[in-house]
């Protein structure tokens, strides 16, 4: 008798929507960007501050605290 093996189910992404304003200066601005990138907003902006949202889901490194009184100079 074969054996059966099942699919394993896809586990389902949940997403998060994230809203900010433009005026409508840097819409234009950064529509005629993506059009000269062929890209669109969406990919852009997420591959803009990708390296802000990789990688600190569980917790964030004591190196990226601010204290009240640190002054970054030569940052």
């Amino acid at each position: 008798m074969p054996t059966t093996r099942r699919k394993k189910r896809k586990r389902k992404v949940r997403y998060a929507t994230v809203t900010f304003k433009l005026t409508a200066k840097q819409k234009k601005s950064l529509l005629n960007y993506c059009e000269a990138r062929k890209t669109t907003p969406n990919k852009l902006i997420k591959k803009s501050i990708k390296r802000f949202i990789n990688g600190f889901d569980k917790n964030v490194p004591d190196a990226y605290y601010v204290t009240e009184k640190q002054l970054d100079l030569f940052e």
